[in-house]
C-alpha cells in the first residue's frame, strides 16, 4: 500500500477493480481545506480514461509491474505474436494491448508490461522513436525547406506519416511512436 505522495507518472494503480496508469497528476492546495491530489488515468485493462481526486494522504493501491524484452514475430487471427528474448516463449496479444500497432515491424524489439501478481501481460510499448523506410510519397521539390509544409508518406508497415516536402521515396526517417509524427531524416 502507498499514499498519494507516491503518485508518479507511469504508476499503475488498482481502482474499483480495474487497472489504470497515471498519465498526468498534480496537487491543489487551498488556504482552508486540506490539499487534494488529482490524476488523469488511462485504463490498462479497459479503454477508459478518467480523472480521479484524492485527499492528500489517502491510500492508493499501486500494482507491481515488470518490463520484459520481447520481439514482434507476426500478426494472425489470434492477435499479435511476440517472443520472449530470454526464454523464447511465445505469447499472442490483442490489438488493444499494443501501444502503436501501425508501427510494428517483423523482428522489432518491444517491451511487454506484466502484472507481477497475476503474470498477465498488460500492454506492449514500442521504443519512443523508431526508424522506418518511406515506401511511397509524392516527389519533393528541391530547395523547398523554408516552410514547414508537410505531405503524407506511407512507411514500410503501411502507416501514413506527415513528412516535410524534401523527404523522398526510399529514404529512412525517424518516427515518434507516441505521437506518430516525423522526427528527422536518417542518414544511412
Amino acid at each position: 500500500m502507498a499514499n498519494t505522495a507516491d503518485i508518479s507518472r507511469g504508476l499503475i494503480v488498482k481502482l474499483d477493480g480495474s487497472l489504470y496508469t497515471v498519465v498526468e497528476f498534480g496537487e491543489n492546495k487551498t488556504a482552508r481545506a486540506a490539499a487534494k491530489v488529482w490524476a488523469k488515468l488511462k485504463g490498462v485493462d479497459n479503454n477508459r480514461s478518467i480523472e480521479k481526486t484524492w485527499n492528500s494522504g489517502d491510500t492508493i493501491y499501486p500494482v507491481r509491474v515488470e518490463k520484459r524484452a520481447y520481439q514482434f514475430l507476426y500478426k494472425d487471427d489470434t492477435g499479435y505474436n511476440f517472443m520472449d528474448q530470454e526464454t523464447f516463449e511465445q505469447i499472442a496479444l490483442q490489438e488493444n494491448l499494443v501501444d502503436a500497432p501501425q508501427f510494428l515491424k517483423d523482428g522489432q524489439e518491444v517491451s511487454v508490461l506484466f502484472n507481477t501478481e497475476t503474470e498477465q501481460p498488460m500492454s506492449v510499448e514500442l521504443p519512443d522513436k523508431i526508424v522506418m523506410l518511406v515506401t511511397y510519397t509524392e516527389p519533393g521539390l528541391r530547395g523547398d525547406t523554408a516552410t514547414r509544409t508537410l505531405k503524407p508518406a506511407t512507411v514500410e508497415t503501411g502507416a501514413t506519416v506527415s513528412v516535410p516536402l524534401f523527404v523522398n521515396e526510399g529514404e529512412l526517417i525517424r518516427v515518434n511512436t507516441k505521437t506518430g509524427e516525423y522526427v528527422e531524416r536518417v542518414k544511412e
